[in-house]
């Protein structure tokens, strides 16, 4: 499961990460013609990219892209990632390898995860913000979603194990929803995990319209076939 992140050279030579969704939404300029970057598929604006003359280069958890114009120094950049290693995707206890990448995933996917039998979207707000990474007076919500009554969906995403501590911090996003955008709605909180701490579920337990949810990554592969018959 890649993230693909867009590499921007600083004034200092170093180089900043952006999540390419992210940035792209921020500067719609730059999105292919017929695109869009919060319903076209990562891949998908890939391909334009591609088409447009960015550079990129695609390892096994990520896919880095850097605008035609601008160089990126290999040394800064490679400073920045994590290594990489070939066979994390078939690793039996394979988890998403940045906090980053799941939340990238879930939004990408949002409208087919039902959550507790509801289909859900991205909440955008009047201004045209999305509901990833949203912004609030309290932090930042991984991702902020609706359902089709617009009730609201808080999740807090954690990669590998979630412990009682996101309780807080997810009870502190739900408030702010529900004294903001949220009121007179019903606000629920989602948190996701690759294990969930007993302590948690044991937290989680005595809050209202709290859910718990474990992912799992699958890797498979399969015979591509044979040439076609000429």
């Amino acid at each position: 499961m890649a993230a693909f992140i867009i590499v921007r050279p600083t004034a200092d030579g170093g180089v900043q990460l952006y999540p390419m969704k992210d940035w792209l939404r921020q500067h719609p300029e730059f999105v292919p013609f017929g695109m869009d970057a919060t319903h076209s598929t990562s891949r998908q604006l890939l391909g334009g990219l591609k088409k447009l003359g960015w550079k990129f280069e695609e390892t096994p958890t990520e896919v880095r892209l850097s605008l035609p114009n601008e160089s990126i120094d290999p040394v800064r950049a490679a400073s920045v990632f994590p290594e990489d290693d070939e066979n994390a995707a078939l690793d039996e206890t394979a988890q998403f390898g940045l906090e980053r990448q799941l939340r990238d995933f879930l939004a990408d996917n949002i409208e087919s995860i039902p959550i507790n039998g509801k289909k859900l979207r991205l909440f955008v707000d009047p201004t045209g913000r999305d509901g990833v990474e949203f912004p609030t007076a309290v932090g930042f919500i991984d991702v902020l979603a609706v359902d089709a009554e617009k009730n609201f969906y808080v999740f807090e995403l954690k990669r590998d194990e979630g412990s009682d501590k996101v309780v807080g911090q997810l009870a502190r996003y739900m408030g702010w929803v529900k004294a903001t955008i949220g009121a007179g709605k019903e606000v629920n909180g989602v948190i996701v995990a690759k294990t969930i701490d007993p302590k948690l579920r044991y937290a989680a337990s005595v809050v209202l319209n709290v859910s718990l949810f474990e992912y799992q990554v699958q890797f498979f592969l399969h015979p591509a076939g044979e040439l076609p018959a000429t």
